[in-house]
């Protein structure tokens, strides 16, 4: 298939374009032009500025692609900016567990309402992360309701290759001893391992599978048994203080991500024990 993916340099967009070119697919990557890869000649490339009207059209009208991979857009106005440039036969959008308000245990696709909410064409700088990813699902659910998309949600993603080092701060705090304020040290929470959020939209396309689907790791864990397993493993004793670091995680609820639907289409996420400790270890021993 011909597919444009409109981010994919980094973290899991990474496994994903990788397991597209494994898949044999033709594949041309729109950045901004300013972030190297390591595709070489496996790939097209475009230049777009993401967030620009004029640039999107530019780069894109007139052209048609079997489809299209969004990993960049978070606002209304970057959904309107590429369904308004770029004629596809599928739309596969990059959301986030984050729309759901609020997440809780077994959260499923559902409990999201697109259709009702108010939509607000807004930039990214408009509201918090959470209101316009909320705000970019509206567009797609009421305004292009007939143009076929899917929207993929995940929770925070871990992986060697995390360069945002959430997961790193609890560890790396824990092992020196640097306080840190956690306000959900027991709450239960869901994650999915970069490799398989990459490969998972891979596997979405050409699927006939439409609306939302969630992306998540069987299983959860607490900030508390993290902390504990760095504790066994190194000697160290984390320092629980309110005037600490605030941690990355705080305020995040109690959940879990149901992940039925994806099974339905045949795909099935790896457990989170099967892998939360190795990646742990792989911390602990970069800290050391």
């Amino acid at each position: 298939m011909n597919i444009l993916v409109i981010g994919g340099t980094r973290f899991f967009g990474i496994h994903m374009v990788n397991a597209l070119l494994e898949q044999g697919h033709d594949i041309t990557i729109a950045t901004r032009g300013k972030a190297s890869d390591d595709y070489g000649d496996k790939v097209k490339r475009i230049t777009i500025e993401r967030t620009n009207e004029e640039s999107m059209k530019n780069a894109l009208s007139g052209k048609h692609y079997d489809v299209v991979i969004d990993k960049i857009a978070y606002c209304s106005n970057d959904i309107k900016y590429v369904m308004e440039s770029v004629d596809c036969d599928q739309y596969i959008y990059m959301s986030s567990t984050s729309v759901y308000d609020p997440k809780h245990i077994d959260t499923i696709e559902t409990d999201f309402d697109g259709v009702s909410k108010e939509l607000v064409w807004c930039d990214r700088k408009a509201f918090l992360y959470e209101e316009i990813k909320r705000q970019a699902e509206y567009a797609l659910w009421q305004e292009y309701s007939d143009r076929n998309w899917v929207a993929v949600r995940y929770p925070f993603t871990l992986g060697k290759d995390d360069y945002t080092k959430r997961l790193l701060f609890y560890v790396e705090h824990t092992m020196k001893s640097i306080p840190m304020n956690i306000d959900n040290l027991d709450a239960q929470m869901g994650y999915i391992r970069s490799d398989e959020a990459g490969k998972f939209l891979a596997f979405l396309v050409g699927k006939n599978i439409r609306g939302a689907v969630n992306g998540s790791a069987e299983g959860t864990i607490s900030i508390k048994e993290i902390i504990t397993y760095v504790e066994q493993k190194t000697g160290a004793k984390a320092v629980i203080d309110r005037a600490g670091e605030d941690a990355p995680y705080n305020g995040e609820p109690e959940y879990s991500i149901n992940t039925e639907k994806a099974k339905a289409f045949g795909f099935r996420f790896s457990a989170l024990h099967d892998w939360i400790y190795e990646l742990l270890d792989f911390y602990i021993q970069s800290v050391r």
